[in-house]
């Protein structure tokens, strides 16, 4: 199992509430969720206005396909165009090798 992990630090230009940086924050985890079948969520800068920092998390069976998807997810975001992204970053890991995996079977399927 391959798992990739992404981070997205965000500009938000003109925001002057936490409400409204919420409306656009939970618009961009909707349509991520819903385009591309990862999890987000906003994970630093809670109380900023004007910034926040998304973590994406993927699994896959191929590290190229969830490096590519992840890349995908991050021009996504670029095009919204209430947010600038300032930073971001791609980390592609193996995590459990599923053909020969030595995690315990106590016979109830865990």
């Amino acid at each position: 199992m391959i798992v990739g992990i992404s981070t997205v630090e965000l500009y938000l230009p003109g925001i002057n509430s936490l409400k409204a940086k919420r409306r656009i924050i939970n618009s961009i985890k909707a349509t991520i969720r819903q385009q591309f079948n990862v999890s987000i969520s906003e994970i630093d800068y809670l109380d900023k206005w004007q910034r926040s920092l998304l973590g994406i998390v993927g699994i896959s069976n191929d590290s190229r396909f969830m490096e590519f998807m992840l890349k995908k997810v991050i021009d996504a975001i670029n095009r919204k165009g209430d947010v600038s992204i300032i930073d971001s970053s791609i980390e592609v890991n193996y995590a459990i090798q599923t053909k020969e995996s030595k995690l315990p079977y106590n016979g109830n399927g865990f």
